[in-house]
């Protein structure tokens, strides 16, 4: 049987992304891998916003809390904490002893944990709490902004704690093994590259299920999913915690890649520039939320390395274009006519089971 294009294609982009590190550039090789880790988190939004439609202006939060996780990691690393060393933004800003909260972080398996299960605990409950009172649209997307808006401001306000504008930086040992050799980069990039496709087929097997089914009917028509029996709240609420922790991988990733964290990466800003990616790719297929991500992330390296102060003008033009000409962003331009109302076949199922 012959192979479909679709899937050659798709099989030519895997050895592609797998042989990347022998035929790119350390410097071109770190850019792809922060971007791909960047991948994990659009797929998130993709989920959340194309399939549940819950606009978050905030995934910059639970993005930084995987960041964070992993980086307080990173820092402790090549300390002796018996002799009372201390990260050295600590020791600028006069603490005489490490916080208590910091110590267990000390542990490499207890960080990892931490990447996935504290922006994925975080979002259930954050989601749990605001979906149980039925808010939803725009009301959602306002108060996630402000969570982005005041996740940054505590960032930068607890210096002492959290190294404040500056963040955690100057990392060199994972695991007792240099992470700052270009080996270890392109161990790195495989491990990322790895995830982003488990990622994907995890997605695509979850979207298959009912559900998949279940959460794009709340997405079409909560009040009639409510009608027919269902409570809309445990879907969306699985669907944000999942979004929640692939932002806290796609955030551990993007730490390793680029050796920095910082407040700039995980306000309100970055968190709508999330959203814009996705917009572009097209919300509604996982493989788009990929195309564009890379797409725009490679744009705003080449564009702002050239004309620094043109870049946000370009995001803001292509976002306007997208929106106005590709509601369903560029994949859109080859699944068109995927946007089917589920509550009405779901419906159109019950009438002809009734019938029957």
């Amino acid at each position: 049987m012959k192979p479909a294009p679709k899937h050659v294609l798709g099989g030519a982009l895997m050895l592609l992304g797998v042989a990347a590190p022998l035929l790119i550039n350390p410097y071109e090789l770190s850019l792809l891998g922060r971007f791909l880790a960047l991948c994990i988190l659009a797929m998130g939004i993709m989920l959340t916003w194309g399939e549940a439609g819950i606009l978050s202006l905030g995934q910059g939060v639970f993005f930084g809390l995987g960041a964070y996780a992993l980086a307080m990691h990173l820092k402790l690393a090549g300390l002796n904490l018996a002799n009372g060393d201390m990260p050295d933004f600590m020791v600028w800003s006069g603490v005489s002893a490490l916080p208590a909260f910091w110590y267990p972080f000390k542990n490499g398996c207890f960080a990892l944990a931490c990447v996935v299960l504290v922006p994925g605990g975080f979002a259930a409950g954050f989601s749990w709490l605001v979906f149980r009172r039925r808010v939803g649209g725009v009301y959602f997307a306002l108060i996630t902004q402000a969570l982005a808006l005041a996740f940054s401001t505590l960032l930068i306000s607890q210096q002492s704690y959290t190294g404040g504008f500056n963040g955690l930086t100057n990392f060199t040992t994972l695991f007792g093994q240099d992470i700052t050799t270009n080996s270890a980069a392109r161990v790195i990039y495989w491990v990322t590259f790895i995830l982003v496709v488990l990622v994907y087929f995890f997605l695509r097997w979850l979207l298959a299920t009912r559900y998949g089914v279940m959460l794009r009917a709340t997405r079409d028509g909560e009040n009639r999913v409510r009608f027919l029996g269902h409570d809309a709240v445990p879907y969306k609420v699985l669907a944000f915690a999942i979004a929640g922790a692939l932002a806290g991988i796609g955030g551990a990733l993007f730490t390793l890649h680029s050796g920095v964290i910082s407040p700039a990466a995980v306000g309100v800003v970055p968190s709508i520039e999330m959203v814009v990616w996705v917009a572009v790719g097209g919300r509604n297929i996982l493989w788009g939320a990929i195309a564009g991500t890379l797409l725009v992330n490679f744009a705003k390296d080449q564009i702002s390395s050239a004309l620094p102060s043109l870049w946000l003008y370009a995001l803001g033009a292509l976002f306007i274009l997208s929106v106005s000409f590709l509601p369903a962003g560029i994949a859109g331009l080859f699944h068109a006519g995927r946007e089917e109302n589920v509550v009405r076949r779901i419906l159109r199922r019950r009438k002809l089971s009734t019938a029957e």
